[in-house]
């Protein structure tokens, strides 16, 4: 199982996260055996992937680099387009004016950074809060003190919209932005963990063509994949999304997709993954539910790009989408359910050692003679 895999492809997502993996301190004659990569393509992926520090103390990918710089060199010529410009205007803004923005906004922006650019020194602006508390600070003190109050009489378990909808209801004038972020300067969220609802009670949901019928053989790989969104909690990030395709053949998961947004965006990054890595011929047929993300005009346009014919299971039928959806189900009785994530990176890379280190390349599966689907895709290769 160790041995590296014949004539596969790696999409950029398996890379980074090969890399973020070797930062935790993972070595790389391990990933080589666990992922079926050779030790000198792990090490350039490393040095085209590992972060580069930077002076202020942040890091960025050297293969980022080239597009930092031009981003610079683009902010560069905006900045001096401004600056042409607001030496006219500055002449027409008095000071107060000035430093009561540069107060309305220093929680967005370095002081310092604003005002830089808006041309005062800083010694004037700090000059002008000493005369007198700003009517905001006031404000906000004021609202997350109420905040508190409602928060507390709720037992913790009212999130901003109500606590917005409470203070609206009591007069206060403000917005659902403002509350949400004074919120999380206070360290205040409830304590209610959302029940995921997968669709909409409200949408019309249409039947569309089935192509596959329930008929799940295969003669190969990539002549029948089916795809799917299953859901994962963290603690500090919430609910997170989780777009599979499975390839039908081999039961390998040819494609995944892992977010905290159920977008379209989601499902077609997924296919994306897929696509790269396994190169199918013209006339494969991919099988979905008939989720929005799925039905979308945006994902239809992209599947019709890569010469694919998409299926849909009929309304209210779960078993024409039971083979990805037991994947999920192994997922979660095998990894999920055993652990509590803290966030959203620390789930991501739990999924990728699970999905690529785990459940293609070392479960062995009952339906494909108890062989991994790595190994079926790759006697396939060898026979090719």
């Amino acid at each position: 199982m160790g041995n590296q895999n014949i004539g596969i492809k790696f999409n950029e997502d398996f890379k980074k996260m090969v890399v973020d993996l070797y930062g935790t301190g993972r070595k790389v004659k391990d990933l080589s055996s666990e992922y079926g990569v050779s030790e000198v393509t792990i090490y350039k992926w490393i040095k085209r992937y590992s972060p580069v520090k930077l002076e202020d103390g942040t890091s960025v990918a050297a293969d980022d680099i080239t597009k930092l710089q031009k981003q610079i060199r683009r902010l560069q010529e905006e900045n001096e387009i401004f600056k042409k410009g607001y030496g006219h205007i500055r002449e027409k803004v008095s000071t107060t004016e000035i430093t009561t923005f540069i107060e309305k906004h220093s929680d967005q922006y370095p002081t310092k950074t604003l005002c830089d650019v808006l041309g005062i020194p800083r010694s004037t602006y700090y000059k002008s809060l000493q005369h007198v508390e700003s009517n905001r600070n006031r404000e906000n003190k004021e609202l997350t003190k109420k905040i508190i109050e409602i928060h507390t009489e709720s037992k913790q378990r009212y999130g901003a919209p109500k606590i917005h909808f409470s203070l609206q209801k009591e007069g206060y004038s403000v917005s659902l932005k403002r509350v949400q972020r004074l919120m999380k300067e206070a360290g205040i969220k409830s304590i209610v963990l959302k029940k995921y609802h997968p669709y909409s009670s409200k949408q019309q949901v249409v039947e569309r063509e089935n192509l596959l019928e329930q008929n799940f053989s295969t003669k190969s790989i990539n002549e029948k994949w089916m795809a799917d969104i299953t859901y994962i909690h963290t603690l500090r990030d919430g609910w997170c999304y989780l777009a599979s395709v499975l390839d039908l053949h081999s039961k390998k998961v040819v494609g995944y997709s892992f977010s905290r947004t159920i977008t379209t965006d989601l499902v077609i990054k997924a296919l994306e993954n897929a696509y790269e890595t396994q190169a199918p011929e013209e006339g494969l047929i991919l099988h979905t539910d008939l989720g929005s993300q799925y039905t979308s005009e945006e994902f239809a346009k992209f599947v019709q790009s890569k010469g694919m014919k998409q299926s849909f299971s009929r309304k209210g039928c779960p078993y024409d989408n039971a083979c990805i959806e037991s994947f999920h189900a192994i997922l979660k009785k095998e990894e999920i359910h055993h652990v509590k994530y803290l966030d959203f990176q620390e789930a991501k890379w739990a999924l990728f050692q699970y999905i690529e280190g785990w459940y293609n390349r070392k479960r062995i599966h009952g339906s494909i003679g108890y062989k991994t689907p790595q190994e079926i895709e790759d006697n396939i290769h060898r026979t090719a």
